[in-house]
């Protein structure tokens, strides 16, 4: 399938959908949980769904009939060991969570992905859980899916890499079902909101765990998750998309279903895009966004790696240069997007430098051509937002990609005003 866009003008309202996240965090956590939890507006998508094939491959039963929420009877920290092979599709951060838990398991599980996921490095959780008494191994010796772990890891003293931010989060997650302590020291933390997310859940379960900053944790062992009643929030990294195409133009609008006080680091794109010069409103109401004189910045994408796409997009359309920096682990997502969106950009007529960690991105006028969307969601809808507003038709490669977090993006963009179509090769 190909996505074509075209320039459109962009009105109304939206209601964002539930974070990803968060869903992952609800299903992992519930599953491990003694008794009925409710998962109430999760997220529906693929890796939403990926979370819940990790829950049940553990011995979880998870309703999903529901219209608005998922019904989980959790485990109570007695583990099943998988009949099969556990495979994660695309989605990452289940993967990285379900290695945490299946080094609780008393057996043997057995871990994979699809293309993009058995290229995502897996190392440093594998010799962190090697530490901790599991055994966990990389069947291709290069620290990618397939991973072979066997269980049950005791607890101790651990140092992980902080590269991507699943790691910790893993183990933050595993650990209090470990039966002895455990202290987790984090060498070079990214991301940390999505740390600061899962201790946001840890203290909602009465977690006992430590801290000194994000950079030590002291975990006690032998604890238990309760059963919980829990709502989704609105998910910031999609809200990113929309935010976008009214800074550079494509129209006035409004976002709802997003929290400003929930831990979502991503919400940070709206102050970065203040700052450039968008107009983004904040009331009762929701979000809404238009465009204004942008400005080139400088904005440090650390904590918001996600981001990146969307943020480059805008660039192209501001004064001057802006600079996002200081993101290394864009190259190690799906696709490298650092990468990616240079040369896509490229294609579409900006001035794009490429950097280490990061992206220069000039003032550019867009011209609409065929580019190509690594099947990576967020570089498809990054380019289908540059398409709303390049001159000429867009045309992107792989839009079924967009099915891992955000299934109604180009709905929800249609019901705007955006001339975005579906159609075949």
């Amino acid at each position: 399938m190909l996505l074509v866009v075209r320039p459109s003008s962009l009105a109304g309202a939206v209601t964002i959908p539930p974070s990803k996240s968060h869903t992952i965090r609800a299903v992992l956590i519930a599953a491990l949980a003694e008794g009925t939890s409710t998962i109430i507006n999760p997220l529906d998508s693929a890796d939403g769904r990926s979370a819940v094939t990790v829950a049940r491959a553990f011995g979880a039963s998870v309703d999903l009939s529901g219209p608005d929420r998922w019904i989980v009877d959790g485990t109570g920290g007695d583990l099943r060991v998988p009949d099969d092979v556990v495979d994660v599709g695309n989605s990452g951060t289940s993967c990285r969570i379900g290695l945490g838990v299946a080094g609780l398991c008393r057996g043997t599980s057995v871990f994979t992905g699809d293309d993009q996921a058995r290229r995502r490095p897996m190392g440093p959780l594998l010799e962190a859980l090697n530490t901790l008494g599991a055994k966990a191994f990389s069947t291709k010796g290069d620290g990618t899916l397939p991973v072979e772990i066997t269980g049950p890891m005791r607890g101790g003293a651990v140092t992980v890499s902080g590269i991507t931010s699943q790691y910790v989060t893993s183990l933050l997650i595993a650990t209090p079902l470990a039966p002895e302590a455990t202290e987790i020291t984090v060498h070079d933390l990214h991301e940390k909101p999505y740390v600061g997310m899962t201790l946001w859940w840890l203290d909602r379960q009465g977690i006992v765990c430590e801290r000194e900053g994000l950079e030590r944790f002291t975990v006690k062992g032998a604890q238990r998750y309760r059963a919980d009643t829990v709502s989704v929030p609105g998910d910031f990294s999609s809200a990113t998309f929309f935010l976008a195409a009214g800074a550079i133009g494509a129209g006035t609008f409004t976002l709802r279903g997003l929290d400003m006080a929930d831990t979502q680091g991503d919400k940070a794109v709206v102050e970065m895009l203040q700052a450039m010069g968008a107009r983004i409103d904040v009331d009762e109401e929701g979000l809404t966004v238009g465009p204004g004189e942008l400005v080139g910045q400088d904005l440090d994408l650390n904590d918001t790696p996600d981001a990146l796409p969307a943020l480059a997009v805008v660039g192209c359309f501001a004064r001057g240069r802006t600079v996002l920096r200081n993101v290394p682990q864009a190259r190690i997502k799906e696709t490298d997007r650092i990468s990616a969106m240079t040369k896509e950009l490229t294609k579409l007529g900006a001035r794009v430098e490429e950097l280490p960690d990061g992206l220069i991105v000039h003032e550019s006028a867009l011209k609409g051509t065929a580019v190509e969307g690594w099947a990576d969601h967020r570089i498809v809808m990054a380019l289908a937002v540059a398409g709303l507003r390049a001159d000429g038709s867009t045309t992107i490669t792989s839009p079924e990609a967009i099915e891992v977090t955000f299934p109604t993006f180009i709905e929800l963009m249609a019901s705007l005003g955006a001339d975005m179509r579906l159609r075949g090769p």
